[in-house]
């Protein structure tokens, strides 16, 4: 492996590869190079202010997939059912799906154009507005510092399958996973990545296994041999209604599947926030992009698809099973597998799920800690936690992440759940907020390319959708946005009891995220880039330059049996 430490010092303007002026050069020392044992080669840094380059193309590939597969996919699935129906969860995860996949080719052609470390919000400050580049950044982290601790609490609780809180208070597997994720997060981001790409490996295993499962007993294979088939479409029918009766209910038992959905999806678009520690980045994040859509289709649309043939929407274990929280006993995969007279499975299955909430836990932790340096990269956070240890870890920004993550502890006190429970309320809506603003980024960078003369020809990579796709997956992502929490609006009005409580919680991250928007405007007087000023070059050499490397690196490893064996023969064919 080649090391190739850079120093900050700017030089004159030089060629990239595309033809175009760069602006703000950084050289490359010469004689920093030494051969430590692993195989790639890695761009380092020899000052405490940038991210290494150490995450591989499979490393990016299992993370995207890996932020995708979570118990939103395992149980959510349950309750949407149980209150929409099969059909109406099948064309709601697929709708969503799309979304979700334009979402990521947005992601896409900004990041290969420019792998920005500071992820999404350097991309909203370079081409739309520092505003918004300021707010999304603060609302992402906001989002993951919340959830990070809610994943440890459900980590917590799944054990409680096997160890009931009388006996061990819950607070000790939440200590235990906390100190276990930051040391993770803290050794290095060739080691994170190396520790979540097995882990998202075990996660694809059980989710293939879990649908080929269904899929035999789908078809008979199952003890009792009842082949179901599309039967309870027809009986007791493929939309529930919700709230109200008749057509009215059916659409509002649908749209409330469309809300699951989403929130069964955030977190799709992490991979984006990978760019500025991944190698190759120009050829990796694409690449992981584009196969989001099969993901998608086989994960999500092809699992909701089976277990609406599997589980009817009325089933007794069903209903139960929603109001069981997180444990396996939730899952409308465990129904279904006992409606067809297996046992002893329930117990493997907490045990994965255990792996699930482990996995996202550590991956959100690293999330919220890439998310604030890359504020303090733009200047809208400390500049402290820009700082970076030898392994290019941004210890700073990752020990205020991690003091946060010690929310957990209020689940374990009964009163303060209620409170938390609000929390996790409140920040969802960022996780929506947050596709909105990619996709204003995204039709501000494809409007200024135009303006600039950049075609199609001299990018890397763009959406296939265009810019119109952007517009259309805008317009329902802020109509699901508002009617996030319709529910609160359908109270009894002869008895007034009107949810203001979720009301709230569910909607004032919209106001905040205009505050922060609009006061940012204010008092730093920022204005909105025009098309034919965004800057497209400034540290795009650097970047050019490390490709240059890293492809030289790999011509000159070209014929050795490098990479792993187990992923080019198992997993690569899939992802």
């Amino acid at each position: 492996m080649a090391i190739f430490k850079r120093s900050s010092r700017e030089s004159s303007g030089d060629s990239s590869p595309y033809g175009e002026k760069d602006i703000g050069k950084t050289e490359y020392q010469a004689g920093a190079t030494t051969y430590p044992s692993h195989e790639d080669g890695v761009i380092e840094n020899a000052d405490h202010s940038h991210l290494h380059r150490g995450l591989k193309a499979r490393h990016i590939t299992m993370i995207a997939i890996g932020g995708a597969i979570g118990t939103g996919l395992i149980i959510g699935t349950g309750a949407a059912l149980a209150k929409a129906g099969p059909g109406s969860i099948l064309i709601s995860y697929t709708l969503v799906g799309l979304l979700v996949y334009i979402v990521m080719c947005g992601i896409g052609e900004m990041a290969a154009w420019l792998p920005h470390s500071s992820g999404f919000a350097g991309y909203a400050t370079r081409f739309v507005d520092p505003a918004l580049g300021f707010a999304l950044g603060w609302t992402y982290w906001f989002k993951y510092i919340i959830t990070t601790p809610n994943q440890l609490t459900a980590a917590s609780l799944v054990i409680q399958y096997w160890c009931p809180s009388d006996k061990v208070n819950p607070g000790v597997f939440i200590a235990v996973f906390l100190v276990v994720i930051i040391c993770i997060n803290y050794f290095g981001i060739k080691f994170f990545g190396e520790f979540e790409f097995w882990l998202s490996s075990l996660k694809v295993i059980v989710v293939v296994a879990l649908i080929l499962l269904c899929f035999i007993l789908m078809l008979g294979g199952g003890p009792t041999h009842d082949r179901t088939g599309f039967r309870y479409y027809k009986n007791p029918g493929a939309f529930k209604p919700y709230i109200a009766q008749g057509e009215t209910g059916k659409f509002l038992g649908f749209w409330s599947s469309m809300i699951t959905a989403v929130f069964a999806y955030l977190g799709t678009e992490l991979v984006g926030v990978t760019v500025g520690e991944a190698q190759n980045p120009r050829k990796t994040i694409p690449r992981a992009i584009k196969l989001t859509f099969y993901r998608i289709l086989f994960f999500y649309v092809f699992s909701v698809l089976l277990l609406g043939m599997l589980v009817p929407y009325n089933d007794g274990d069903l209903i139960f099973a929603t109001k069981q929280g997180t444990k396996a006993s939730a899952s409308p995969f465990v129904v279904a597998i006992k409606n067809a007279g297996i046992e002893k499975l329930p117990g493997i299955l907490n045990g994965c799920i255990l792996l699930f909430t482990f996995s996202a836990s550590n991956s959100d932790l690293y999330i919220a800690s890439r998310t604030i340096y890359g504020l303090a990269v733009d200047g809208n956070a400390p500049k402290i936690f820009a700082y970076t240890d030898k392994r290019g870890v941004p210890v700073a920004a990752l020990g205020i992440s991690s003091l946060f993550c010690c929310l957990a502890f209020m689940n374990v006190s009964d009163d303060s759940k209620v409170v938390f429970g609000y929390f996790v309320n409140l920040v969802t809506i960022f996780g929506l907020l947050t596709w909105i603003s990619i996709l204003v980024t995204h039709i501000f960078f494809v409007r200024a390319r135009k303006a600039q003369g950049l075609t199609k020809e001299k990018m890397p990579y763009t959406a296939p959708f265009g810019i119109v796709g952007s517009y259309i997956a805008l317009f329902f992502c802020i109509i699901i946005a508002f009617t996030k929490n319709f529910n609160v609006f359908t109270y009894d009005k002869a008895y007034g009891n009107f949810d203001y409580k979720n009301f709230i919680t569910g909607y004032l991250g919209i106001p905040l995220y205009i505050i922060m928007i609009f006061g940012y405007k204010i008092f730093k007087k920022s204005k909105g880039i025009r098309p034919h000023e965004a800057d497209f070059y400034t540290g795009k050499d650097v970047i050019d330059r490390e490709e240059e490397e890293f492809l030289a690196h790999q011509a000159a490893m070209r014929g050795s049996k490098q990479g792993n064996w187990f992923y080019r023969t198992f997993l690569s064919w899939l992802l």
